[in-house]
């Protein structure tokens, strides 16, 4: 899969297109992807993914945009596991938040060369977020290119979105969760050094290097993490603030992986979380902390034998 910065390209070879956030590139995603892949094949085309870093929300309210599904490096991981052929990760900024419309539909067709072009019915773009799939549609029409909409996608009666992962993930219902994705959640990153807390409680942890200060779920959980060479590891995990132990502190995701003893700092790992086992809770002092962390630890395994 090809990743270019920006909204220029050194391929002149016509696409197939489509525009969005894809923040966890849920089963709504993941239609759209198919049935921009059946448009391209139909019309020899590449596939091509247009998306904004930062989110626009992000950019222009970020103490209230919404917490972030997925980073930069999952999504591209996920788009390459679809079959996306090309991505274009477009810098949001001032300068590019004052394009208009039409300015921006031109340069899809200018220097994307996009033949084909696929967008949510609801999708809003340009400065004002004054174009929709009209304007697209209209514009098309004039310079020869085909504009197509796609609409709701539902699972159950419930529309797929990013919000509703959001809002599954922040209750723990996990099983909803993966319902809306089509995979278990996971959340991945490098191997960094934490504090050594855990080492001296006699629970090491392996603390993974999250992009994001506001992960869209919190507490102990059930979890199986990846790392390359290394298969599948159980274990259990504690994303959130640790308020026994910190005041005022950052969200951290932190794993303990049963019956591991090797050295993997730098390496990267991808948690995917499987049950949620409680709330983080504030201790009295560290022994209770402790008793619990060794009763979260039976717990979990108790959960694999369960679902072996």
């Amino acid at each position: 899969m090809q990743i270019l910065r920006g909204l220029n390209s050194p391929d002149t070879q016509p696409v197939a297109l489509t525009i969005g956030n894809f923040d966890g590139v849920h089963l709504g995603h993941q239609a759209l992807l198919n049935e921009l892949q059946a448009a391209a094949k139909l019309h020899g085309l590449l596939t091509a993914v247009v998306i904004f870093e930062p989110h626009p929300r992000e950019f222009f309210t970020p103490d209230t945009a919404p917490v972030r599904l997925s980073s930069l490096h999952e999504k591209l991981e996920l788009f390459a596991k679809l079959g996306v052929d090309r991505v274009h990760v477009c810098r949001f900024n001032a300068r590019f938040a004052q394009m208009s419309a039409t300015d921006f539909i031109g340069v899809l067709y200018e220097k994307l060369s996009a033949k084909f072009v696929l967008i949510g019915d609801d999708f809003r773009f340009g400065s004002a977020r004054s174009g929709d799939f009209a304007l697209m549609e209209k514009i098309g029409e004039q310079r020869g290119f085909e504009v197509q909409a796609i609409h709701t996608f539902a699972h159950d009666g419930v529309r797929i979105s990013s919000t509703a992962v959001r809002a599954a993930l922040a209750a723990g219902q996990l099983k909803r969760v993966h319902d809306y994705l089509g995979r278990i959640y996971s959340i991945s990153g490098h191997i960094v050094h934490g504090d050594g807390v855990g080492h001296k409680l006699g629970y090491p942890t392996a603390n993974v290097q999250m992009k994001h200060n506001r992960p869209p779920l919190s507490g102990i959980f059930v979890v199986e993490a990846h790392a390359a060479g290394m298969g599948v590891l159980q274990g259990v995990a504690s994303l959130g603030v640790r308020p026994t132990l910190k005041h005022d502190a950052k969200a951290i995701l932190e794993v303990h992986l049963f019956e591991f003893e090797q050295n993997i700092y730098g390496k990267r790992l991808r948690v995917e979380f499987l049950q949620k086992l409680r709330d983080e809770v504030k201790y009295p002092n560290v022994e209770a902390l402790t008793q619990q962390i060794a009763l979260d630890v039976k717990n979990a395994k108790n959960w694999f034998e369960q679902h072996d």
